[in-house]
């Protein structure tokens, strides 16, 4: 954990988290990844039609938070702080963790997400909108359409109908547990991660990260996506992980207080 986290913690949490803080986004990213699995092998085999409706939404909206999970995992692989001990490892789970989520290479999401820290909201930025299209919608479908790749796209499928034709899982439960989960995902990812933070202000940006926090009680900052509304501590700090970041802003609106 980041020595500015720990040293707003008490004692007895300073000396757990100094001595277990190597294993703890290690642990983390391991339960993500396992729950994702667990969850998408249970789904593939419901009955739908006979499944009350309200829990199948309920299960879309879980495996949608779900995937979010892994690539909030490889994003802070991306960071080196999954597990810093051993980078081998980190990397490993990155690349595990994109692959899980939709066959990206983590490769090329590392070097392009390096290049939206070093500029942020601008024309160099392969997050940002194209300078005219600044709304929600054209700016969603050209974040899409810079990220998208035939290669992936044919491997996707191949995969899916494997699993279809292999288990014979329904087309419905593919659909429904593991397409729309995605494409929610990808939503959820945008708007939380990248369109709400990295929106231009009426007045201008007003600082250097030319981004904001959205600041929301813990539980639903949580639910919303991992906590990545606290977009400016994470690009201030960005080798502090996601769920170390409402320490961050407690810590600072403290400060302020103070």
């Amino acid at each position: 954990m980041n020595s500015f986290v720990i040293d707003v913690l008490p004692k007895q949490l300073r000396q757990f988290f100094q001595s277990s803080k190597a294993y703890i986004g290690l642990i983390i990213s391991c339960f993500i990844i396992a729950t994702w699995a667990f969850s998408i092998a249970i789904l593939l085999n419901l009955n739908i039609p006979e499944t009350n409706i309200i829990v199948v939404l309920i299960a879309i909206l879980c495996r949608a938070f779900l995937q979010t999970g892994l690539f909030i995992t490889a994003h802070d692989a991306m960071h080196g702080i999954v597990f810093a001990k051993n980078p081998k490892i980190n990397n490993f789970i990155g690349h595990i963790t994109v692959g899980l989520y939709a066959f990206f290479s983590y490769n090329k999401l590392l070097k392009r997400h390096s290049e939206h820290h070093k500029n942020p909201a601008s024309e160099l930025d392969p997050d940002y909108h194209d300078g005219k299209h600044k709304n929600f919608f054209f700016w969603y479908f050209y974040f899409m359409f810079r990220y998208w790749s035939w290669l992936r796209f044919a491997g996707m499928t191949i995969v899916y109908h494997s699993v279809r034709i292999t288990f014979h899982i329904p087309e419905i439960n593919l659909l429904v547990f593991w397409a729309a989960p995605l494409l929610l995902s990808s939503i959820q990812l945008f708007y939380f991660g990248t369109y709400l933070p990295h929106r231009e202000p009426s007045e201008g940006y007003q600082n250097f990260h030319r981004t904001k926090s959205v600041y929301r009680p813990f539980l639903w900052s949580f639910i919303t996506c991992y906590h990545f509304g606290y977009h400016e501590e994470h690009h201030k700090y960005p080798y502090v992980a996601w769920w170390e970041l409402p320490m961050i802003v407690k810590n600072s609106r403290n400060t302020r207080l103070v």
